[in-house]
């Protein structure tokens, strides 16, 4: 490990002004250090390093540009560090601002680094303050929706920073706000297909929104209206009978044979996850009810091959009475336990 007068001699080299050559062995010794755990705590008492990385993401150089967004990311992924980054180095408004310029190149990297960040409660909160009085939630709900809002940059991992900043009742709430349209600006992604990144960020907000039980008969109204979007990534292509297809919400009827459900089993978990919080309520239960949920579960059990997964399915079914003396899926027992 660098020994102090070798840290303030590279700190040194980490210049604009610094010849690219020697930028470019500093920023290149630094990648190396971010790669392992030592590194990473050895930098932890080095804030200086870490601002003068920072101020090197306005080089000219593209190529050091990259070598200090990547340190950037490795440092943002231990949790250690966060403290560091967020409160010492004050690295969020600078993030945000380069966030929000539509031409900017590394965006994507900035949202792995804010995705990073926001996995620890603590320094989630710091984001979402941050966020907010700089950005705020609903323009980063429609960049992420715009998909065209960068053309250098795709920003799928803004999907796990929306998921991440729900986990706090104050996200939640303003997501839920009734006199905004934000989250249903999300529910489309449930079914998006170019990156499970971006889906399944979408579907863990979408799983973490539905823990706040007093907006259950909101989000299930026709001002949300999101069991749909829940059901349609675990709906396959089984025939199901014409009274069943009835029953069921009109996107959900008579899907076709080549319909696939969700491949990615974590993904379908928390689609389940999100039904089975919905149950939590009378009015959630009365409404899978009343949109014969049922079906579509059954045949998922009997599709599914993942342990976890149809253990939600049948906590799901648990969970979900129809009246005091039947299961809402009290049928789905049967033929399922072979897996």
């Amino acid at each position: 490990m660098l020994s102090d007068g070798e840290a303030a001699e590279l700190r040194s080299f980490l210049t604009i002004g610094t010849r690219p050559d020697v930028k470019a062995v500093a920023t290149e010794s630094l990648l190396g250090l971010s790669a392992h755990r030592d590194g990473c705590r050895f930098l932890h008492s080095k804030p200086e390093l870490i601002a003068a990385l920072v101020e090197l993401t306005s080089d000219p150089s593209v190529a050091i540009v990259k070598d200090c967004y990547h340190i950037l990311i490795n440092l943002s992924a231990d949790e250690t560090l966060h403290q560091v980054i967020v409160n010492k180095v004050k690295v969020l408004p600078l993030l945000l601002k380069n966030l929000l310029d539509p031409g900017y190149l590394f965006s994507d990297q900035i949202c792995t680094i804010l995705s990073n960040l926001t996995r620890h409660e603590k320094t989630c909160r710091t984001v979402f303050e941050v966020l907010q009085e700089d950005i705020g939630l609903a323009k980063l709900v429609a960049i992420f929706c715009d998909e065209n809002y960068n053309q250098k940059a795709k920003m799928h991992y803004l999907g796990p920073l929306l998921s991440n900043l729900t986990q706090l009742p104050q996200a939640r709430t303003y997501m839920m706000d009734r006199d905004r349209y934000v989250i249903q600006r999300l529910l489309p992604f449930t079914q998006y297909k170019e990156s499970v990144v971006r889906r399944g960020g979408v579907i863990g907000t979408l799983r973490n929104c539905c823990f706040d039980h007093t907006h259950h008969q909101w989000l299930l109204s026709e001002a949300v209206d999101i069991l749909p979007f829940l059901l349609l990534p675990l709906a396959g292509p089984e025939e199901l009978t014409e009274e069943e297809n009835e029953g069921l919400p009109v996107d959900l009827q008579f899907l076709p044979e080549d319909k696939r459900r969700e491949e990615d089993p974590d993904l379908r978990k928390m689609l389940l996850e999100a039904l089975l919080l919905l149950t939590a309520t009378k009015a959630g239960r009365r409404m899978l009810k009343d949109k014969n949920v049922y079906p579509v579960i059954r045949e998922l059990h009997r599709w599914e091959k993942d342990a976890h997964v149809a253990a939600v399915c049948e906590k799901l079914v648990q969970n979900s009475p129809v009246d005091t003396n039947r299961s809402l899926f009290g049928d789905l027992e049967s033929g399922i336990m072979v897996h």
